[in-house]
């Protein structure tokens, strides 16, 4: 009898042990990757902080057009660089509002320097989050002027509770997802595409 409980008494020490040792091994893989859960989905698909842009961008249902469009560009390597970028990412309905034949005229070999302007006038240098961008707004009277990569500016701007981007011809689009983090920067996924003049 004695024997027995000694054995169940080792037993649940072993127990004890290893249900201790996964107890602290739960909140480490919580930690491992904290931002993925705070992360929104984007196109169907989870965005990870460890991935690049691209790598965020290519998982998207919804940005397979953005995509198309940032390698017919050549932009892919600038994009999967350390950056960092904010860019404003649109979606494939973004596109589609285009006047039709628009993507197609633009993904023809003989615009890529046109199609390289419009792909970066969604970007601007540095990691600008949505706190960013409202303390800047905030500071600058209610509009946060961005000076994008293509050279042009953008503004942004909230109204109601949602926030826009405004090109430089007076196009605006609404942000719809923010804060997607990427690792080498933030996404702000758009519903419109900007144009840069």
């Amino acid at each position: 009898m004695k024997l027995s409980r000694k054995s169940v008494s080792l037993a649940a020490v072993v127990l004890l042990a290893s249900g201790c040792m996964m107890s602290g091994e739960e909140p480490m893989a919580a930690d491992a990757a904290p931002m993925s859960r705070t992360n929104p989905m984007v196109g169907g698909a989870a965005m990870y902080p460890t991935k690049n842009i691209v790598e965020n961008a290519m998982n998207s249902k919804d940005h397979t057009t953005l995509v198309a469009a940032v390698k017919a560009a050549g932009l892919v390597d600038t994009l999967m660089s350390p950056g960092p970028f904010t860019v404003f990412a649109p979606t494939n309905a973004a596109f589609d509002k285009l006047p039709a034949g628009t993507v197609d005229t633009l993904l023809i070999p003989a615009n890529k320097m046109k199609l390289t302007s419009v792909l970066t006038y969604h970007v601007v240098p540095g990691t600008m989050t949505s706190t960013d961008l409202a303390a800047m707004a905030s500071a600058n009277g209610g509009r946060a002027v961005l000076t994008t990569v293509q050279g042009a500016k953008l503004t942004v701007w909230a109204k109601n509770g949602d926030w826009y981007v405004t090109d430089a011809n007076g196009g605006s689009a609404k942000i719809t997802i923010a804060d997607v983090m990427q690792s080498n920067g933030v996404i702000h996924v758009v519903d419109t595409v900007l144009m840069p003049g």
